[in-house]
């Protein structure tokens, strides 16, 4: 694995995760998000694909200590779990009648249901500004180390 590219997919692992929490803040603006384009799993968005696969390849990186990578675990994990809170309000329905799940009638989100999703995506987005942190501090050490060692991981 040459440096480039561990830079590149980190790069694009960050940008995915921004995408992501952009259209969460779509849902809660009002608009129509497919619910597959936000998923709950921290392993199921682009970041968590990227971090628990290429990722962990990182650390063996000597300047990149494992602490590093459990901050961005844990403030990923956080994310997700409160992204599921906005998710219960949006998607998360009781069963349906028939004619709802032919003619797929839209939920019903009370004032108060949306106020709540807001104060959670405040939330989501202080742990995102903090995760986004982490990786550009990650970004910095993998840019500080030379392409021999690199090469030599």
């Amino acid at each position: 694995m040459q440096k480039n590219e561990v830079l590149e997919q980190l790069r694009a692992a960050k940008a995915a995760h921004i995408n992501w929490v952009q259209r969460a803040k779509l849902l809660i603006s009002g608009f129509q998000v497919d619910e597959s384009s936000i998923p709950v799993n921290s392993t199921q968005c682009q970041f968590g694909k990227w971090f628990y696969s290429d990722a962990q390849k990182l650390n063996a990186m000597q300047n990149n200590p494992m602490e590093c990578m459990s901050s961005i675990e844990q403030l990923h994990f956080d994310l997700h779990d409160i992204y599921l809170n906005i998710y219960k309000i949006y998607y998360e329905t009781e069963s349906k009648g028939f004619f709802e799940k032919i003619f797929g009638k839209k939920k019903k989100i009370t004032d108060e249901a949306k106020t709540l999703a807001k104060e959670y995506f405040n939330n989501m987005e202080e742990v995102s500004k903090k995760l986004v942190a982490e990786i550009n501090r990650m970004e910095r050490r993998i840019v500080a180390i030379s392409e021999k060692e690199f090469e030599a991981l």
